[in-house]
């Protein structure tokens, strides 16, 4: 259940000003759940989103083969292995350019950047840390809204 508290809360803070342009220019589509049809299979992440300049229409089919922009997979003890070492490389080599590792549990945030086809931890944040982290950083928001 932390895991789901944590997407949904998470999706919250973003969709608000990256998909509905509260704020902001609305230039992202905050996907929960989606299916990404990728060079590896179909893996499903957490939360994507999708730039709007990239991907302007929604599309109205299953899956989206194109690579989301960015990725979070939030951590429960049973997925935790399959996200950190198995997707992370695919979504490295299918042009992912951004990744949040979210683990309920330990209440903290690790967020990556790809960089020249390595991932980067760009930022940590844990308990009740103001986060404004790229690719959202015209936003800050508290940690403190993904816990119980």
């Amino acid at each position: 259940m932390l895991q789901a508290l944590a997407s949904s809360a998470l999706q919250s803070d973003l969709s608000s000003t990256f998909q509905f342009g509260r704020g902001d220019s609305g230039g992202c589509w905050i996907i929960f759940a989606p299916k990404p049809h990728l060079a590896e299979g179909i893996l499903v992440p957490d939360l994507a989103g999708w730039r709007r300049r990239w991907m302007p229409d929604y599309p109205d089919t299953v899956y989206v083969t194109l690579p989301p922009d960015w990725v979070c997979e939030v951590f429960s003890a049973s997925t935790r292995r399959l996200d950190r070492l198995e997707k992370r490389p695919v979504y490295s080599r299918e042009g992912v350019g951004h990744l949040w590792l979210v683990y309920p549990a330990a209440r903290t945030l690790e967020a990556c950047e790809m960089h020249e086809g390595q991932w980067l931890l760009i930022a940590r944040a844990k308990d009740d840390d103001p986060v404004s982290i790229r690719p959202f950083d015209a936003i800050t928001f508290s940690l403190r809204d993904l816990w119980p």
